[in-house]
This record gives structure tokens, sequence and C-alpha cells, in this order.
């Protein structure tokens, strides 16, 4: 392997050549020689830099932006756009009769939201409506978040409560890079299961993506996707149902994307930690951590939430009473995807 001399030692052995020549040649530092060899050195480790720079684009894993980009395009893939996020906003107190109509703008600090449909109130329920994120991103994420309508209508209090997802970034080098090398080391194969994870990864809003081949019987294909972390919106989910109907193979009777069935697991438990009074927050963390692992699919076993608590540093006893049983993700109609919800933890005295 050919290692890049250093500016010094190209200097060196540009002195070396000249005394060489030059066997009385002045090569000190105040020396015009040492002037002449350090401009030289320069320039020459300039072309060492970018001869370096050249090399690491020629490989898609060492590559720059511009040229990963490059490199996925030559194989068909793009980097995926940023999408908006969409929910809904619940509206308390409004009379009977008021109208939200839609297009209303709701703010949250730096963001905007604007509501999608018209919602008459009755004047005995919250008032839900449909509403979708102004700007892309997954920066207008917000979970039962404080928000006010910009210009409510008579009769609608301007205080509201939204909750949205489903929003992506644009996509990252990494994961531009990780779905090129799974093309370069696993290339399309006729709709096998890999084809069909790889398509759905080519939808803007997709960023994560579980196939399950023959799930409703011969010829079917369940294809169940994510976005950043979240459920997709349904915006998402006809854009890959539309892209992976127009490029899979003829072969395959139906083919079915859609959004997994987000499941919230509350978790109670006693614990015991010598020496420490308040144990919620660093259980909690932990299984924030590992519910944060599971995927679409993927079934709830009781004992590894044990585990999990059992194996928080300090923790000397627990007893966990919910959930009490296992929970299979999968079935005729759903694909469950388990996430963590109401977190109760007390201690052991």
């Amino acid at each position: 392997m050919f290692t890049i001399p250093t500016f010094e030692e190209i200097r060196d052995s540009v002195l070396r050549d000249t005394q060489s020549l030059d066997p009385t040649a002045d090569i000190s530092p105040d020396g015009d020689h040492y002037v002449h060899a350090s401009r030289l050195a320069s320039v020459a480790a300039g072309q060492y830099a970018h001869q370096a720079w050249i090399t690491r684009q020629i490989f898609p894993d060492t590559a720059d932006s511009d040229y990963l980009e490059r490199h996925a395009n030559l194989r068909g893939l793009r980097r995926r756009n940023a999408t908006k996020a969409a929910g809904y906003a619940v509206i308390t107190g409004a009379l009977a009769g008021a109208v939200v109509s839609d297009g209303l703008l709701i703010k949250r600090g730096d963001y905007l939201y604007r509501t999608l449909e018209r919602v008459a109130a009755d004047g005995s329920a919250p008032v839900r409506v449909a509403v979708a994120a102004e700007s892309a991103g997954t920066a207008t994420h917000a979970k039962n978040a404080a928000a006010q309508l910009m210009a409510a209508p008579a009769g609608v209090p301007s205080e509201c409560v939204i909750t949205v997802e489903g929003g992506t970034d644009t996509e990252s080098d990494a994961s531009l890079l990780a779905r090129l090398l799974e093309r370069i080391r696993r290339p399309a194969a006729g709709g096998n299961k890999y084809d069909f994870k790889n398509w759905a990864l080519e939808v803007d809003g997709v960023t994560g993506a579980y196939v399950y081949p023959l799930r409703r019987g011969l010829g079917t294909v369940d294809v169940v996707i994510t976005s950043s972390g979240g459920l997709p919106s349904d915006e998402t989910i006809k854009k890959c149902q539309d892209y992976i109907d127009e490029v899979r193979p003829v072969t395959a009777k139906n083919v079915l994307v859609m959004a997994p069935n987000a499941v919230n697991v509350d978790v109670a438990a006693s614990v015991f930690i010598p020496g420490v009074s308040d144990v919620q927050p660093v259980v909690e963390r932990a299984l924030a951590e590992f519910f944060g692992k599971f995927e679409p699919g993927d079934d709830l076993v009781v004992s590894q939430i044990e585990a999990v608590i059992s194996n928080v540093p300090g923790v000397a006893d627990r007893i966990l009473t919910a959930p009490r049983a296992n929970m299979l993700a999968a079935n005729d109609d759903d694909v469950n995807w388990y996430r963590l919800g109401t977190v109760t933890i007390t201690g052991m005295g």
C-alpha cells in the first residue's frame, strides 16, 4: 500500500536531491534552497491530497455526498426527499354548531399546521380534526402538544392539542449508502422478499420496510412500512403502494402496503435499588431503549422485559405486574408494533 509522504518528508527529499547534485548547496532553514524546497513540497502535498480525495470518490462507502449520489444514480437509486407529518388536533370546549373549517392554521412554537377537513362541534365532545404540517421533516412531530388556532372561528377556542407523526427528513448519507450497498450485494432477483423491501425504501417518506410473503395466501405479499420511527401517513402508504404495483412482477397476485398496528404497552413494576428512592427514571430509560429496538412483527416476551429491568445497574429485586402475558405481533388482519406506553415503577421498601 502506498503511503503518502508528509510535507516535511517531501521537503527533506528535495533538499537531499539538491545536496546530491551540489554538495556545496546551503540547505539550512535560512537558505534559498530551503525556501524553494518548501514551496515545491507544498505543491506536491496538495497534489497528493487531491489524489487521495479522488481515490475516496471511487468507492461509494468513502465518497462524499455528491459522488455518493452519483454512485447511487448509476444503479437507479436516488436520495429520498423530506416529507410532511400528518395527524390530528383536538379542540375542547367548542360550542354546539360551531364549525372548524379546513385550511385553518395552527401554530406550535415555530411550526405551522393546517386543518384538512371541515368538522362541526356538537357541544358535548371535543372536536377532532385532521391536520398536516406546513413544513417537511421530523422536527414538526408532536404528541399531545399544546398549540393555538391562529384565527379561531366563532364559538371555537384557540387552544388545542395536536398529535402528528410520519414526517421524514431528507435521507442521510448513511441511509443512502446502506441502500446502495444492499443493491450491490443483493441485486434485483425478480421479485423476492428483499426486492419488495428495497422497492418500498425507494419511496419518499418510507424509512423502514418489513415484508411478509404469503401471509394472506399464495401469490400475496404484505409490506409494512414506517416513517422515522413512527406511523406513515396515508399519502405515503398510497405512494408506496402505487410504486410497488408499478415495478413488481406480474406474477404477484396481490401486494398490500400497510402501516403497522401501533400498540402501546403499559409497563408496571415494583423495583428495589438499594440507596435509590426514585427508581422510575432509570428503569424507564432502560425500557425506552428496549422498546426502541422493536420492529413491526416482533413478539413481546414478558421474560425479556423482566430481564431488562433486572439488568438495570443496582437493581436487587423486581416484581413485574404488567404486562402479565406474552403478546404475539402477527395475525390475519394486522401486524402489531409494540411501543412503550405508560410506565409505572414503584420502589420496594
